[in-house]
């Protein structure tokens, strides 16, 4: 029985070519993306699962003087420490301090390591990093112990065991060398973990531990705590402001800290709104990835739709084999699994193909996710069995309702041709049209919005210059050569001009206290975003000053001059009285000492994503404190031989340290990667609704002009023109187009609202957007159904009046 129910499916697969052909390629291409996007999803949630401890971040909300409330990653020296022995929820802590670009030294070879991690000795008792040499332990307990990763092990000492060896870092300041020996060997974090390192060594060896007990006001480090199983984390929260209050003995200090913690699974795509998050790989909003499933599901929803519409339009040629199977004793419930039967045959070829869709897609799309995306069945049988059980479910669902449909034909209506097949389910075929259009045409609008936002961001305005700026980081001891390099770099014509800064624009920068000493008024302690700049940084990236003047060039670097920006100005009006213009805010005193001045006004600039408001910022003009970022205003019609000519004095500075740029675009461009990443793979998922539901709307069109090439006939004997048979034919299929797209304006609308909020400069929600959007769905749909309407009009109607 198994056997005939399988030759009589391949004979009924094979005999409509064309419709098996249209539901196979549309469940395949629906599947692959189903299967893509799962995959995807299915990486995200693997992010430090390999951790088997009941590990959470501790995480602060600051509220400063001056400053919106923000959502940081960042902790207290002490935190660890007295959380351990303040609570006995808290088994165990380390801290964590990340050090980029940390030099290594072992006889001649050197390297500079992405990130080294200083850590206290009980890191490898909280995470379950493989060590494949040395003991967990005692490995980190002393100072200057060193672990190396498995990949800079290999490239210091290739084979060799390199336990017990020496390994010298020379520090920022000159003389400053650290000689570590090297307790073990781990194992590479994996690219699904959040913390990545290249060696991990005692946070002794940078000072003593005792000092950093007194190091409350400082955020500069992680904290990671293991709690006892059960704990209730908000009651946990609850306490932490009297913790506060008694180990910072400070009244205020509720005032400006609100402590609340994160699981370490949750820290990867669920804290998008953390900010100062250094520690954290591939962070992803889980809202994306959520959306993506959802989307997904949308699409393989569609290819459903569109094999249970060919399936019903087909009933008729399947209406006799129906009855003649009950006259001789068929049962429903027989009739309904041979149907089933067929579906998940035709599922399973179209799984066939989906495969191979996905292995020849998986590079392009691991490319556009930076993830590593594979599909091994071989070494991933869970995997492939929840493949093969996805594809019989997405079989049977698609499957259910023809079965059921088909099965239920009564055998004497159907032997005397009583039964209308093709007209009884044309409503409910209707409504699986107007439902998968609207779905692609829901698509379609969030898709443009989308790239409407991203475009928006990355043209708007952000009020500085960022073409043809190329940025080289000053690490270590090279930025006390920082005037040198400036003095030659402007040697060649090539080079417009040279500037410094503690940091990159498009970055989270650095906050600091500060004190307001109005002429007519008491100090206010403030605290805010600074920028610590060169004299000439203002005028490099073209800061317009709205009031007062930029830096004295003539002036010696002794950080007493001060810019704000004017959303500071308006915070700093709001204690003075009504209507004192910001021009009265001139020669204030200002900053960390009584000898600081604000000597300019700086018209707001977007010096972090367009994420984020335009926060208050000061701007200090000091060569005292050191720059991290040196910024190169190039000929841009001559950008490779600048970048020679910058390497090159790099090099003759710095032979022994490698030379490292970016040009401010791309920086600005990793900025907003993700939204980048979000707009394509929406944009992909939106095109493939749209596919496969035309895939569905030629053939239902298709099987429309076969069922009425007798009426077609007919009405061209009787001088129907063929843009009148074509008209009839498409004008339905129309209809339904727009009223999905009726249906899906309201709920793209929504959607959109939504998310634009999430975006402190965003797009309007234009109606022209919907209108287009709706213009090119009918076009789509007209070409789609054009090609069978205008076969089925420019036919012989001989031919089609003698056909029975």
């Amino acid at each position: 029985m198994l056997k005939n129910y399988i030759k009589t499916a391949w004979r009924n697969l094979w005999k409509n070519k064309v419709f098996s052909a249209l539901n196979i390629v549309g469940l395949a291409v629906g599947m692959a993306a189903c299967i893509v996007i799962m995959l995807f999803v299915f990486y995200e949630k693997s992010f430090d699962n390999f951790h088997t401890k009941n590990i959470y971040r501790l995480n602060e909300v600051q509220t400063f003087p001056g400053m919106a409330a923000q959502k940081v990653a960042l902790s207290m020296a002490p935190m660890g420490p007295t959380l351990k022995h303040e609570f006995p929820q808290v088994k165990n802590f380390s801290r964590v301090r990340w050090r980029n670009k940390y030099a290594l030294t072992f006889r001649h070879n050197k390297l500079y390591l992405p990130q080294a991690l200083a850590v206290d000795s009980t890191f490898l008792q909280l995470f379950d990093f493989k060590l494949l040499s040395g003991d967990r332990k005692t490995a980190l307990q002393n100072p200057n112990n060193i672990l190396l990763a498995q990949s800079t092990a290999k490239a210091f000492f290739g084979d060799e065991n390199p336990v017990g060896k020496v390994i010298t870092h020379f520090g920022n300041n000159k003389g400053d060398t650290v000689n570590f020996t090297i307790t073990g060997v781990v194992q590479d974090a994996p690219k699904n973990s959040q913390i990545q390192f290249d060696a991990i060594y005692s946070m002794s060896s940078d000072f003593k531990l005792s000092d950093l007990m007194g190091n409350w006001g400082r955020n500069w480090m992680n904290t990671y705590l293991e709690l006892q199983p059960g704990t209730n984390i908000k009651q946990f929260e609850s306490k932490m402001p009297a913790y506060l209050t008694k180990y910072s003995r400070r009244d205020d200090i509720n005032q400006q800290y609100q402590l609340f913690f994160t699981t370490l699974k949750e820290n990867h795509g669920g804290t998008a709104d953390v900010g100062l998050d250094y520690l954290n790989f591939r962070k992803f909003d889980q809202k994306s990835t959520n959306l993506f499933a959802v989307i997904a599901l949308i699409v393989l929803g569609i290819a459903c739709i569109n094999f249970m519409n060919l399936s019903t339009a087909r009933s008729a040629e399947r209406a006799k084999e129906v009855g003649v199977r009950k006259s001789i004793g068929a049962g429903r419930h027989e009739l309904a699994i041979q149907f089933l039967g067929e579906t998940v045959m035709l599922a399973l070829i179209a799984m066939a193909i989906s495969l191979v869709l996905v292995w020849a897609s998986l590079p392009y799309i691991n490319q556009l996710s930076d993830r590593e995306l594979s599909l091994n069945l071989f070494y991933h049988p869970a995997q492939a069995v929840a493949i093969f059980g996805f594809t019989v479910a997405v079989g049977i669902i698609s499957g259910i309702y023809p079965a059921i449909y088909l099965s239920s034909f009564q055998p004497v209506k159907v032997l005397k041709g009583s039964v209308e097949t093709g007209k009884n389910k044309g409503s409910f075929r209707n409504i699986l049209v107007v439902g998968q259009f609207t779905s692609a045409v829901f698509l379609m609008i969030a898709t443009v919005f989308v790239v409407k936002q991203l475009h928006f961001m990355q043209k708007q305005d952000p009020g500085f210059t960022r073409e043809q700026i190329v940025t080289v980081p000053l690490n270590g001891n090279t930025d006390d050569k920082y005037e040198l390099l400036k003095q030659q770099l402007m040697s060649n014509a090539l080079i417009k001009d040279v500037t410094a800064a503690q940091d990159v624009l498009g970055s989270h920068l650095d906050q600091t206290g500060v004190t307001f000493r109005p002429s007519n008024g008491p100090a206010k302690d403030l605290g805010l975003t600074q920028l610590v700049v060169d004299n000439n940084y203002l005028k490099l990236f073209n800061i317009k000053i709205a009031e007062g003047s930029d830096f004295s060039t003539d002036r010696p670097g002794d950080g007493h001059e001060y810019i704000i920006n004017e959303q500071l100005a308006h915070e700093l009006l709001k204690d003075m009285p009504k209507n004192t213009l910001t021009s009265a805010l001139i020669g204030q005193h200002f900053g960390h000492d009584s000898l600081g001045v604000i000597t300019g006004i700086a018209k707001n600039f977007n010096f972090n994503s367009l994420h984020y408001k335009v926060e208050t910022l000061f701007i200090i003009n000091t060569r005292n404190s050191g720059f991290s970022q040196m910024s190169v205003k190039i000929n841009g019609d001559h950008a490779s031989e600048a970048i020679a000519h910058i390497k090159s004095v790099w090099d003759k500075n710095f032979p022994d340290r490698p030379f490292e740029y970016q040009f401010l675009d791309d920086h600005f461009n990793d900025v907003y990667k993700a939204d980048n990443q979000v707009s394509k793979i929406v944009g992909i998922l939106a095109g493939l609704a749209i596919i496969i539901s035309c895939l569905g709307l030629f053939g239902l069109a298709s099987y429309s002009a076969e069922q009425r090439t007798k009426e077609i006939g007919v009405r061209k004997v009787l001088g129907a023109s063929v843009q009148n048979i074509v008209l009839l034919l498409s004008g339905h299929f129309i209809k339904l187009v727009l009223i999905a797209n009726l249906l899906a304006w309201p709920l793209a609308w929504y959607a959109m609202h939504t998310w634009l909020e999430s975006f402190a400069y965003r797009i309007d929600i234009h109606v022209s957007v919907f209108v287009l959007t709706a213009a090119l769905s009918v076009f789509i749909a007209l070409i789609t159904i054009s090609f069978q309407s205008v076969k089925a009009a420019v036919a012989n109607p001989v031919k089609s009046l003698r056909s029975e």
